[in-house]
């Protein structure tokens, strides 16, 4: 039985004017079907009159049955912090870079999108991970990330130096830039970039990836999702790292603080149209087989 999409939340950067085109687009095409549309009241596009509610960030989960994003991994990252804990799905439109995760092609849009609302689609569950800065005397902060915390250092110049353990047990004391721990659906992100591995998202595992670590031997490692991994400075206690969640900032952590990192009781879902390909995303994305027999 098809999902019963009766609101569609569009979050984008409007100002882009490639996403405001496909916000335009989408909203003309889902309000002629007779669905209510909602965009956020920051949104100044010249949609048709009566074809767009107006809703704020906050009341997204809760109004929305679908919420499509428009634009890159970043923007899709932000529409999962509006639904994470909710059932609301998440469908992206590719208008960024790489678009791992927004792998809708605008040229497909509308046809992708009429498949989705009448149930043709793949439906792809990634979990989240949760991340407590804790420091004496103060109240805990919280964080969420669907692709991954960072600590990286606040100054240039001087290194980290980092302790982590994984359940308890000592890994490593890692000196270098930082340290990234991402989500299989983060591998491809930041982690990727620092010699980590691509895993597949399916897959329940994590990767803690050094940032430009001072030795060689300091590799990434896989660890098993669901653990609990903490982090503490050690070193110069003239040196401030800073914590953030995909991207977002969850505050400094300083000698005498302590990072736990873990698996979040919530989940995200994203829709994927019909013919989507984890490994066809990887071989265009990265560029894979050019040249090859069968490549694509």
């Amino acid at each position: 039985m098809a999902p019963a999409f009766r609101s569609i939340a569009l979050v984008g950067n409007a100002r882009d004017h490639r996403v405001a085109e496909c916000m335009l687009s989408l909203a003309a095409h889902l309000s002629g079907r007779g669905l209510a549309v909602l965009v956020e009241p920051a949104v100044a596009l010249p949609f048709a009159p009566g074809s767009v509610d107006r809703c704020p960030e906050e009341d997204v989960a809760r109004r929305a049955d679908l919420v499509i994003a428009i634009g890159g991994d970043g923007t899709l990252l932000y529409a999962a912090r509006l639904v994470a804990g909710g059932r609301v799905p998440l469908l992206g439109v590719n208008r960024g870079r790489l678009g791992f995760l927004t792998d809708v092609s605008p040229s497909t849009m509308l046809e992708d999108v009429d498949a989705v609302l009448a149930g043709s689609c793949s439906q792809d569950h990634r979990s989240l991970l949760a991340a407590r800065l804790e420091r004496p005397g103060e109240a805990m902060r919280h964080g969420l990330a669907l692709n991954d915390v960072v600590v990286n250092k606040r100054e240039t110049g001087r290194m980290l130096e980092l302790e982590t353990s994984v359940d308890g047990r000592f890994v490593n004391a890692h000196g270098g830039d930082g340290i990234v721990i991402a989500t299989a659906t983060g591998s491809t992100a930041y982690a990727l970039s620092c010699g980590g591995p691509i895993v597949e998202p399916a897959l329940d595992a994590w990767v803690l990836a050094p940032i430009s670590p001072h030795t060689l031997s300091d590799r990434p490692v896989v660890v098993r999702a669901g653990c609990e991994i903490r982090l503490r400075l050690a070193g110069r206690h003239d040196v401030l790292a800073r914590v953030t969640c995909d991207g977002g900032p969850l505050g400094d952590l300083a000698h005498g603080d302590t990072l736990y990192v873990g698996a979040a009781d919530a989940q995200i879902t994203l829709l994927h149209p019909p013919g989507y390909d984890y490994y066809r995303l990887l071989r265009s994305k990265l560029h894979w087989g050019r040249g090859a027999p069968g490549g694509d």
